[in-house]
């Protein structure tokens, strides 16, 4: 069997399996924009990150990435900034998804060229 080349994404997996449930755990399930806005990015995190344990790709680290910093702006841009633990539980999980992903993206050699190497090179 084929090692895992990053623990950052079994991680990132379950970080999106708590996004999906913290509507139910967090009990903020009757709020529409919160609970759709974790319930989504969570499934795709999942998703994602399960296709970055089996077959590893750049493009699904900087999903990653993207789905981190939806979060970490979702209270925002959806107007649930004032209902602190929402926010909090977004926001936090957040910045965990998109550190791991950057994490990932600057640390793998085969990942990480784009920092090294400028493209008029």
């Amino acid at each position: 069997m084929k090692s895992m080349k990053h623990w950052q994404d079994p991680l990132n997996a379950l970080l999106g399996a708590w996004l999906a449930l913290s509507p139910w755990v967090m009990g903020f399930e009757s709020q529409m924009a919160p609970t759709a806005s974790s319930v989504v990015a969570g499934l795709a995190l999942i998703a994602v990150s399960l296709g970055a344990v089996f077959v590893p790709r750049a493009w699904e680290e900087w999903t990653q990435a993207a789905l981190g910093l939806w979060m970490i702006v979702s209270p925002w841009v959806l107007g649930f900034s004032g209902q602190m633990d929402v926010m909090r539980v977004a926001v936090a999980s957040g910045i965990v998804v998109l550190a791991l992903a950057l994490w990932v993206l600057a640390t793998d050699k085969d990942y990480s060229t784009w920092m090294h190497h400028g493209a008029a090179h």
